[in-house]
């Protein structure tokens, strides 16, 4: 039996770091050394706002890594279109599973993608984005720092959400609760651990998804839920 790990070298969720290059030095040579499979799962790293994006750790040990890429976050979710790149080993295996499995992806849209990627289309849709989403995160990073200045935002070099670290006692599921009652659904950091986390008190805060006409309200809704402290 084969060991496998899966990573998320480029952007951890929902923390927001990047995997440390030691780290994935370590888990290439665990690999090379164990035969071992590390499935490398990129599913965001497109939006990285701050720097170049992070290289992928398959050239590190190509024969024993499979990368993985969605267009989930560059295009749309419902499109349900990603891919995988395989060693030379696996790919009569993997065929033959995927013909198994009777999940067949619709070949226009598979037909769709190659085309708007071929003609350079594709890269200008993730420039735009990339600074589309750029903005947003600039925005939310400096209302909650006029508004509510005891909140630190962690994890905003890349990807479409941040962590609020909320610099108080209060409790993830009480804030949670009142940013509800404002109208916003954030999730504590809490909600992704396995145990108790000892970061403090925190939200999972996404700014990608709400409309732009509905962004600026989003945002002051969430800058009053954390101001409030009653």
């Amino acid at each position: 039996m084969i060991s496998a790990v899966v990573l998320t070298p480029a952007h951890q969720y929902p923390l927001g770091m990047t995997l440390a290059p030691a780290r994935r030095t370590a888990f290439a040579g665990w690999a090379a050394r164990t035969g071992g499979l590390i499935i490398e799962d990129d599913y965001d790293g497109e939006y990285r706002f701050d720097r170049q994006p992070v290289g992928a750790m398959q050239a590190l040990a190509p024969g024993h890594v499979v990368y993985a890429g969605t267009a989930s976050k560059s295009l749309a979710p419902g499109l349900r279109l990603g891919w995988l790149v395989v060693p030379d080993s696996m790919i009569d295996d993997l065929l033959a599973v995927k013909v198994l499995s009777g999940c067949l992806n619709g070949s226009l849209d598979q037909l769709a993608l190659a085309a708007f990627i071929e003609s350079g289309a594709y890269d200008r849709q993730i420039r735009q984005s990339r600074l589309a989403y750029r903005r947003r995160r600039d925005r939310l990073i400096a209302a909650l720092a006029r508004q509510a200045p005891a909140v630190r935002l962690t994890g905003v070099a890349a990807g479409l959400h941040a962590v609020a670290e909320l610099g108080s006692p209060e409790s993830e599921d009480d804030v949670v609760a009142r940013a509800a009652r404002h109208g916003v659904a954030v999730e504590g950091l809490g909600s992704y651990a396995a145990e108790d986390h000892e970061r403090g008190p925190a939200l999972v805060v996404g700014y990608g998804r709400p409309a732009e006409y509905a962004f600026t309200t989003a945002v002051s809704r969430l800058c009053a839920a954390l101001a409030d402290r009653t």
